[in-house]
């Protein structure tokens, strides 16, 4: 059977979730479970978003120069490379040498994504809701997949074996993108930065992008610093902390199947509602619990909550916003994503002058925000449509 290149790249998001998850699963492999070394972790995230930042414009000309197989290779070739490195560091090394790490693999996350969401554009442009809820399936069962290995690798095996062991799977992955011949799609032409501005002048622009901004930062604050939140705060060993990430990521992976599964049956207001109000209760939960169930509870509520808010966002601006593109930095909405990364690492300085339960207070607030934008837009969108109103929103 053939299948195009649009949809075989689409488990090329199982890599980028295997990288975005990495930071979160390795934190108590290193032992920073045992120490209050928030402003450290901090910094490790920080030193990561700096990489992806670093490799944005980068990412382009590699893509436009040397093609999509080329670009996608070095890319995954990159994250095993970092892996590896980071692998031959000893325990006793400064943490300078593990920002160079974070560092070192946040540059290959910038070029991979723009790679793939420039080879799925037809399926994105046919889809969006649809085509992101495949990608995020993909993104989730690697980031299920890394919190797995690490959590049932904890006990069994050392730093530098666990390392190695996740570093196989990207370097298997490049292989794989070498082999693959990838049609040649046209590029779009780059916007220039001040289109963000230009975004401003539109009301909802404004606060879809606050709404991305609050989003992207909930989410990776949980998957950032989950466990090292309940095994300081609850005692729970590193192995189960780790296994209940996953169990926040296999939520987030099933709510993204439920969702594609309903999506053309419920207004896509009520349900970005109900996510809304779901998230700020699993919040709550996990801020005041002071037990397993609760903590249970509290995960399970967050990654189901999360799980439609993105998609179901991204396609409401692909629709209103056509120059948007997800895979390339342009305009508010992209700006907005990448700030929204930066909540793990401003959780340090938190965590560090009020303590780990100020890691779970950030996120509730953030979707209390998230809530309320919800509520603001659809009112927005009521007052701005005609009367018949728009049939999805």
């Amino acid at each position: 059977m053939h299948i195009s290149p649009a949809r075989r790249s689409l488990s090329g998001f199982f890599l980028i979730g295997l990288m975005m998850a990495f930071p979160g699963a390795i934190l108590p492999v290193w032992g920073y479970h045992l120490s209050s070394e928030y402003l450290t972790v901090g910094a490790l995230f920080l030193a990561m978003v700096l990489g992806v930042l670093a490799s944005l414009k980068g990412a382009y000309h590699l893509l436009v120069r040397y093609g999509i197989r080329v670009a996608l290779t070095v890319s995954a070739g990159t994250a095993c490379a970092a892996m590896i490195y980071m692998a031959a560091i000893p325990p006793a090394e400064p943490a300078l040498w593990r920002l160079a790490g974070f560092f070192w693999l946040g540059l290959s996350v910038g070029p991979l994504n723009t790679c793939l969401m420039h080879v799925i554009t037809p399926l994105y442009e046919r889809d969006p809701a649809a085509t992101l809820n495949l990608a995020g399936g993909f993104f989730g069962l690697g980031c299920l997949t890394t919190a797995l290995l690490v959590g049932s690798a904890f006990y069994a095996y050392t730093v530098s074996s666990i390392l190695l062991l996740l570093a196989v799977i990207p370097g298997l992955v490049a292989g794989i993108f070498a082999q693959t011949k990838y049609d040649a799609l046209p590029m779009p032409a780059p916007v220039p930065i001040r289109k963000a501005w230009e975004d401003l002048r539109s009301p909802e622009a404004v606060l879809l992008g606050l709404l991305l901004f609050f989003q992207s930062g909930n989410e990776w604050s949980i998957a950032g610093w989950l466990p090292l939140f309940l095994t300081q705060r609850l005692g729970l060993s590193p192995a189960s902390a780790l296994h209940m990430l996953a169990v926040y990521w296999l939520a987030l992976l099933v709510g993204r199947v439920v969702t594609q599964a309903i999506l053309a049956h419920v207004r896509h207001g009520v349900l970005l509602t109900a996510c809304g109000g779901s998230a700020v209760l699993g919040c709550g939960v996990l801020f005041y619990t002071n037990n397993r169930f609760g903590a249970w509870a509290g995960v399970l509520f967050l990654g189901l909550a999360y799980a439609a808010i993105y998609p179901l966002v991204a396609e409401r601006i692909g629709g209103r916003f056509p120059q948007y593109h997800p895979g390339f930095f342009n305009g508010i909405f992209s700006i907005a994503t990448i700030a929204g990364l930066l909540a793990p690492s401003t959780l340090g300085l938190y965590a560090h002058l009020w303590g780990i339960r100020a890691i779970m207070l950030v996120p509730f607030l953030g979707s209390i925000a998230v809530f309320l934008l919800v509520v603001v837009i659809w009112m927005y969108t009521r007052l701005t449509s005609p009367a018949t109103g728009e049939a999805r929103s």
